[in-house]
């Protein structure tokens, strides 16, 4: 006999006799299709990630992923794996999450994943309406869904929008009322998405220009020294104990927030246009103080 494991690492045993395949658990013919295809290691890994998801967006695909989630539970207690400890020793602090409606995901979701256009309502922060007639900020838009992007903490659409006639890139909480269309997607070049929307620090969509050189004092350069700001960063240390950044942006907004945030930790040493917006800001923010 040979033994052979299909797609979902179930043993299955050519019988010759009967002139057909068996599953075999233990050695023996199993009345049942086993339940065993993850080991308990991997199951613990599967409800974490599960947690994980709850954590980070409840009742986003709650109804989606349940009896999946159900499923995985009951695997793991037959092998004596309390699935609440998950519960109890996982958490993930969300601090600055903007909602996602539900509805609004998975509408956009699925248009991504069976590549059909979508219409919908943009409410752009950037149209200044007063909330009681936030009707006056949306634009109608069909765009192309390329891929959804977790970033900071929100989901993002990144699409081809044929009003605009270009790439750009939406948050979800800011789209209303998305409509499925019948009409395909236009597909876009997997470089080309990377090349626009991640050629640049931040969120902002577009190819990068310009580089920022930003000096951290040596205190706070023992934390920038690790991080990732940007896939084409490049930093080193300087004489003083200092560490100098350098990395690729498209818009300045996002940038300069993440400078101040460091305070007298960060300068900005280039460009000059980047060094005078964050000089301006900081002047601003003094005035609030007074003298």
């Amino acid at each position: 006999m040979h033994c052979y494991r299909d797609d979902y690492n179930a043993p299955l045993v050519f019988d010759r006799q009967a002139g057909g395949w068996r599953l075999v658990q233990d050695g023996r013919v199993a009345e049942e299709v086993p339940g065993g295809w993850f080991s308990p290691r991997e199951l613990h890994a599967l409800i974490a990630a599960n947690e994980l998801l709850r954590q980070l967006e409840p009742g986003l695909i709650r109804d989606e992923i349940a009896p999946i989630a159900v499923r995985i539970e009951q695997l793991l207690e037959k092998r004596g794996i309390s699935p609440k400890q998950v519960s109890r020793r996982v958490r993930l602090v969300r601090i600055g999450v903007r909602e996602t409606p539900g509805p609004a995901f998975a509408c956009v979701a699925q248009a991504v994943i069976a590549r059909n256009r979508l219409r919908l309502r943009y409410r752009n922060r950037g149209r200044l309406a007063p909330p009681a007639d936030a009707d006056r900020a949306d634009s109608v838009r069909e765009v192309s869904p390329q891929r959804l992007t977790w970033y900071r903490g929100n989901w993002y659409l990144d699409a081809w929008c044929h009003l605009a006639g270009g790439l750009r890139r939406f948050a979800l909480e800011r789209i209303v009322a998305p409509e499925i269309m019948q009409d395909v997607a236009e597909e876009i070049d997997e470089a080309l998405l990377d090349q626009v929307f991640g050629s640049g620090f931040g969120v902002f969509s577009g190819l990068a220009e310009q580089c920022a050189v930003l000096r951290f004092t040596p205190y706070r350069a023992r934390w920038v020294a690790e991080e990732c700001w940007h896939t084409s960063q490049q930093g080193r240390w300087l004489g003083d104990g200092s560490y100098e950044l350098t990395l690729p942006f498209t818009h300045a907004p996002e940038l300069v927030m993440d400078i101040l945030k460091y305070g007298p930790d960060c300068e900005v040493l280039a460009p000059r246009e980047l060094r005078l917006t964050v000089k301006e800001r900081l002047r601003e923010a003094l005035a609030l103080y007074g003298e």
